[in-house]
């Protein structure tokens, strides 16, 4: 590798770990705001449009509420399979050398590290955001889920881009 690639891939790498801990911090604020800033805790409501609103949500399962798990184990093989799944991801991003697939892969790592600190600190993640309008109802979900779903679509665009291979060999 050459000494400009080498600096690309580190001005890559570098904007992919600033966009997790950017995404980290701003999801980790929001989820202290509902916990400590609002009456959401003891099952308040915050209406912020006509299609949009706050409330609390315990999830114990992963995206969606899919694979709810009560029991202690559960719980901790969620941790541990998000603990794989970040460092393999990590490994991905440090190898990244396109800014669409390195911002995607820190979308997604730090999202999943957000509702990691939840599981590990509270027994489940704090989603709290609600949409809704027209006899329509979505899943309550968080910053951190919203950064993953942003982060897979970037992978996916990138993917699909005509002569780029870099989403699709992990590097």
């Amino acid at each position: 590798m050459s000494d400009a690639s080498m600096v690309v891939s580190e001005r890559v790498a570098r904007a992919g770990i600033l966009t997790a801990v950017v995404g980290l911090l701003l999801d980790q604020v929001t989820k202290i705001w509902v916990l400590f800033g609002t009456d959401l805790p003891m099952g308040g409501e915050i209406k912020v449009a006509p299609f949009l609103d706050f409330v609390l949500v315990w999830n114990r399962g992963i995206s969606y509420g899919l694979f709810q798990q009560e029991s202690g184990i559960g719980r901790w093989l969620l941790v541990g399979f998000t603990v794989v799944a970040v460092i393999a991801l990590a490994v991905w991003l440090r190898r990244a050398d396109k800014m669409l697939t390195a911002v995607s892969l820190g979308l997604i790592v730090g999202g999943a590290i957000g509702n990691l600190i939840d599981r590990v600190i509270h027994g489940a993640v704090v989603d709290f955001v609600y949409l809704h309008g027209f006899g329509f109802s979505w899943y309550v979900f968080n910053l951190a889920d919203a950064w993953i779903v942003a982060g897979v679509i970037g992978l996916l665009y990138d993917s699909f881009r005509p002569g780029h291979s870099d989403a699709a060999n992990g590097g």
